[in-house]
């Protein structure tokens, strides 16, 4: 008997650079995740970080922006937040400042899912946060 296969989605969603560049071009395995949490009420938002990273202050910014219009929030960084990522940054080799911040984000907002393109350094990041889920898309 074949197990179903279900996503899991806590209450909070955290989008990375990579779900939001996936989800400005539509793509399917992103836009089914988002939906899914949607449909699961849970709370969707974007680290301004992430913000700085998908946007140039152009026109060619305007599928990004249809997405950051859409989530629930993007929530102003604490020193609480830059301090978290430090301090994962100094148990982590190879993640950059943007990706500790997403993942201080998740934990210090109490755990949730980040989607993310590219999920090898979140996970890095994460470690030793089981309240932080790191979801590809």
């Amino acid at each position: 008997m074949a197990r179903s296969r279900r996503r899991v989605v806590p209450s909070l969603l955290i989008l990375d650079s990579g779900a939001v560049i996936a989800l400005s071009r539509s793509e399917a395995r992103a836009r089914a995740f988002l939906q899914r949490a949607l449909e699961l009420e849970a709370w969707v938002e974007v680290p301004v970080v992430v913000v700085a990273e998908t946007t140039r202050g152009t026109g060619r910014d305007a599928p990004v922006n249809r997405v950051l219009k859409a989530v629930d929030a993007v929530p102003a960084t604490p020193e609480v937040v830059g301090r978290t990522a430090g301090a994962l940054l100094g148990r982590a080799t190879g993640a950059g400042v943007a990706d500790a911040l997403v993942v201080a984000q998740a934990v210090e907002r109490g755990g949730g899912v980040i989607l993310t393109s590219d999920p090898s350094d979140l996970m890095s990041l994460a470690a030793g946060h089981p309240e932080v889920r790191v979801q590809a898309t």
